[in-house]
């Protein structure tokens, strides 16, 4: 968060049991330069401050994360072909960061989230996210197959991961250079049927074990780094 400098901080607080280490001092290095408060604490301060066990003797207090609107993901930025990440009923605060770390990593521009009956940013997914929340656009709205409507009209193709498609993912082809929205649904029921409704096409992650499914988090990597690997492989000369 500090890196990035993408919301203000007001202030830090560093246990003050912590052995000295690179991580802290960078932590005060770029705390100092962003004139931010350096606060030190004791354990039972942060423990009843910090909302999570896994704080490892830091917290800071922030703004809040800004919200985009869904045009504003829409829109191509500098050379990024709008790439989104569209999440209905994701309810596993380790599934959602572990998504938005891949999702970042592979270079996806924006993340869509329904504002009901899923979970959204928490202490859990920010840890788990290992900071990509700092640097990957996100908007709620209020219905998934709404949006997907809304995104058509904005030239956005909407792609659902779905196991039981019978076309694979790498079939994508040169639609993977396009304007892209892959859907993924919630950890028990995938994509609602209105929101696969919505969706130009569905495609499956070609599977070769006994286990016909991956755990949506790493269904999700394994998509957006196809994608990815997609793109890569259209901008080469001769392709």
């Amino acid at each position: 968060m500090l890196a990035a400098g993408a919301r203000r901080v007001t202030e830090v607080w560093i246990c003050d049991d912590l052995e000295p280490s690179d991580q802290l001092d960078q932590i005060e290095r770029l705390a100092i330069r962003r004139k931010i408060k350096l606060v030190p604490a004791s354990r039972r301060q942060v423990d009843a401050a910090a909302r999570t066990d896994a704080h490892q003797g830091v917290i800071a207090r922030a703004a809040p994360l800004e919200e985009a609107s869904l045009e504003e993901l829409c829109e191509p930025t500098g050379k990024a072909t709008p790439l989104l990440l569209v999440l209905d009923g994701i309810t596993d605060p380790h599934n959602l960061g572990a998504l938005m770390r891949s999702a970042l990593c592979a270079g996806v521009t924006g993340v869509v989230l329904p504002r009901h009956r899923a979970v959204h940013v928490t202490p859990t997914v920010a840890k788990a996210a290992a900071g990509a929340i700092e640097h990957l656009p996100m908007t709620l709205v209020a219905g998934i197959p709404s949006a997907l409507q809304r995104m058509a009209g904005l030239g956005v193709t909407a792609v659902g991961l779905d196991p039981g498609s019978d076309v694979s993912i790498d079939a994508l082809g040169a639609e993977a250079t396009e304007p892209l929205a892959l859907v993924l649904g919630s950890e028990g029921r995938g994509i609602a049927p209105l929101a696969a409704k919505r969706c130009a096409k569905t495609v499956a992650i070609p599977m070769y074990g006994a286990i016909g499914s991956l755990n949506v988090a790493a269904a999700g990597a394994v998509a957006c780094f196809t994608v990815a690997r997609l793109r890569q492989a259209s901008s080469q000369p001769g392709d």
